[in-house]
């Protein structure tokens, strides 16, 4: 008999241990893929994951200034960060497939399980690469509000489409070329094909987010772009800030009629 699909992605969400979570994450979408486990989801997905003991998770106005990006310490503080992004979002990917992959369906599902599963490999390289400077993750503290999107959309698969793809994923499309930049100026080749894979992914990622975003409004009859900006509006707290990787956006089919009049 094949296991419950639900019960499978409530375990990734329960599991703390980073490299556990990684190996859980790369599993459940490999079973899924393989068809090892039953499109049913017989159990509740928890309000939170859980979480290791480290790092130390602060609010926004309590994070430490990362330093000079050229020290050790400033490059360091840079890559933890980017390990946290990508740590959470193993779980934003997984929430999502079992919050909302019931009333969504089994592509839907498939979909963020692939996400779940490049998210996991982004932490596992970052954190290579952290403990070839010296670091892992958990050394330095981490910010805490990364969750605070997905508690606040629980209830709607609009609102998080609209809010965690195409407005925080997207935002890495914007920052991420200057970053792989500045890493290839301070002569870490193999950090900037780290990030350049990275924003490659995101790209994907951000697509199958707006994708299903315009899909749901098709069938519920909504204009995508005027109520993906009620929902950004309703449940997105920072503004949405230039320079825009228009570029990077419209491959991820995120043109400008979504986000220029409000930014």
């Amino acid at each position: 008999m094949s296991a419950s699909l639900g019960a499978a992605l409530r375990s990734v969400l329960l599991t703390a241990d980073p490299g556990g979570k990684v190996m859980a994450a790369r599993a459940v979408a490999r079973d899924w893929r393989l068809g090892r486990l039953d499109f049913t989801f017989d159990v509740a997905m928890p309000d939170s994951p859980a979480r290791p003991a480290r790092p130390e998770l602060l609010p926004p106005n309590r994070m430490p200034k990362r330093g000079r990006g050229g020290s050790e310490r400033g490059r360091i503080a840079l890559w933890h960060a980017l390990a946290h992004i990508e740590f959470v979002a193993i779980d934003l990917a997984i929430d999502m497939a079992g919050r909302f992959g019931a009333q969504m369906g089994p592509g839907f599902v498939g979909d963020f399980l692939s996400v779940a599963a490049d998210e996991a490999m982004h932490f596992a390289i970052l954190q290579r690469h952290l403990r070839v400077l010296g670091s892992t993750y958990g050394d330095l503290p981490a910010h805490a509000g990364l969750w605070e999107a997905a508690e606040k959309t629980r209830h709607d698969v609009a609102a998080r489409l609209a809010v965690v793809p195409m407005v925080l994923e997207a935002r890495g499309l914007d920052v991420t070329p200057a970053t792989i930049t500045r890493v290839l100026d301070s002569g870490d080749v193999t950090g900037s094909r780290i990030l350049q894979r990275i924003l490659d992914d995101e790209i994907r990622h951000v697509r199958i987010g707006t994708t299903h975003f315009v899909a749901w409004c098709a069938n519920k009859q909504k204009a995508p772009e005027s109520h993906w900006k009620e929902l950004v509006g309703r449940y997105f707290g920072g503004a949405i800030k230039p320079p825009f990787n228009d570029s990077a956006r419209l491959a991820a089919g995120l043109s400008r009629d979504f986000y220029a009049a409000i930014a």
